[in-house]
């Protein structure tokens, strides 16, 4: 199998290092606007340049993984679908709604499987934690917890161009809800703070949010994320239902520490990077992609699973600047 990598930044070039070590992946050809990381990507992996993404396109590629800028990602995919060509794309679709509704729009009827990257889909825990639920081994849900907290803020650049906490870190959490419970959102209340780095607030943007969904089935979740947690990365979820709970991310490694006397838990070295807490994953979930490319499953993560994401983001970043629940519905109506 050969495949195309279109952008070689941090994600892309670990995804080039772990796609040149499956099995079923035979080459890889890589395209870069910068051409020194196409050149490093390509003296590593003993891959083939393009200078383009059309020529990318046009090399024989049988699936492509879209790793460039947001920005880019609309064009990208709608390229690679025109040309026949299966495509994974890290999220999000766009950068705003809009442009992922057109993006929708230009895939929909198409015969060409569109992957989006959300990864927590493809961690061993949150899969358990999904099975469970399916299984009815939890009862009736009525709580989830879901966490996310980053070690320290990226730099300002990329939170001014980032749509905001919401849109960016949050929307894992939404997604992998969406996933484990199998219920939409319908509405929302959201809050958040700024404590930390001055930069997050002069771009507009909070760095500590919590925000409350209710599920259309009545259940609650509670969403919790900071982009200063100097512990490490943490992600976690608990599950609460009638007859058991759950909970995703409590192992030696998670970035808590616990005063509970005569406690040694957790034991390990904390977390420090989502490369680290996710390695498995994307290994998983680029293998995945490579069975969506040679026909043998469907895209586990569609446009639309996207877009339904990005829709709870939208309506919690409204009620943050509004002060007041805000239902998914209204967000879709505009």
């Amino acid at each position: 199998m050969r495949i195309g990598i279109l952008g070689l930044g941090r994600i892309g070039a670990f995804h080039a290092e772990t796609l040149h070590t499956l099995e079923t992946v035979d080459s890889l050809v890589v395209a870069d606007p910068y051409a020194d990381a196409a050149k490093a990507a390509a003296e590593r992996f003993g891959a083939e340049i393009a200078d383009s993404p059309e020529a990318l396109l046009a090399a024989g590629v049988d699936g492509v993984v879209v790793a460039a800028a947001t920005d880019a990602h609309p064009a990208l995919i709608v390229a690679a679908v025109e040309a026949g060509v299966p495509v994974f794309c890290e999220k999000p679709v766009a950068r705003t709604m809009t442009e992922g509704v057109e993006v929708l729009k230009a895939v929909a009827g198409r015969d060409v499987p569109v992957q989006i990257g959300f990864n927590r889909r493809f961690d061993a825990g949150f899969v358990a934690a999904r099975e469970a639920v399916r299984a009815g081994e939890l009862g009736k849900l009525h709580t989830v917890r879901s966490t996310t907290l980053d070690p320290a803020p990226p730099p300002a650049a990329y939170i001014a161009a980032s749509g905001g906490i919401f849109r960016d870190c949050s929307v894992h959490d939404f997604d992998v809800i969406r996933w484990v419970t199998g219920r939409e959102v319908s509405e929302v209340y959201a809050m958040g703070g700024n404590r930390g780095a001055d930069f997050i607030r002069e771009a507009g943007d909070a760095d500590t949010t919590g925000a409350v969904l209710t599920l259309d089935d009545g259940t609650i979740a509670v969403v919790s994320n900071s982009r200063h947690n100097a512990r490490g990365y943490d992600v976690r979820m608990e599950i609460h239902g009638f007859a058991d709970s759950i909970a995703v991310g409590l192992e030696d490694k998670l970035p808590l520490r616990s005063v509970e006397p005569g406690t040694a838990f957790p034991a390990g070295v904390p977390h420090d990077f989502f490369m680290d807490r996710f390695a498995a994953a994307y290994r998983t979930e680029l293998t995945a992609f490579t069975e969506v490319v040679a026909g043998a499953r469907p895209s586990p993560c569609t446009v639309e699973d996207a877009l339904e994401a990005g829709w709870i983001a939208e309506a919690c970043t409204l009620s943050l600047r509004e002060h007041r629940p805000v239902t998914v519905a209204e967000v879709k109506r505009g």
